[in-house]
């Protein structure tokens, strides 16, 4: 079962592993794409017990540079799975 670059990175990792938790994560990795970013997105946060308090200032600056781009055309979006096809497969 290849799922590219996060799944070869995992290997090493899954034999420390009790069973219980290498079955969920293989469990995990079958599911749809929206369900493994939601459930990888849930448990970053419950990693994060102290946020640093000038994160959120700094999202919101690099936001608004972002949209300001976006709206002045000095970038051009590009679908996700145009993205994640030049980021997973090194194009």
């Amino acid at each position: 079962m290849a799922r590219g670059g996060v799944w070869a990175q995992c290997v090493p990792r899954m034999s420390t592993m009790k069973r219980s938790e290498s079955r969920i994560l293989e469990d995990a990795l079958k599911l749809p794409p929206e369900a493994r970013a939601a459930i990888a997105g849930s448990l970053l946060d419950s990693l994060d017990q102290s946020p640093d308090p000038d994160a959120e200032a700094a999202w919101e600056a690099e936001i608004t540079k972002r949209i300001r781009d976006l709206d002045g055309q000095k970038v051009t979006p590009i679908p996700w799975s145009e993205a994640r096809r030049a980021i997973v497969g090194g194009e």
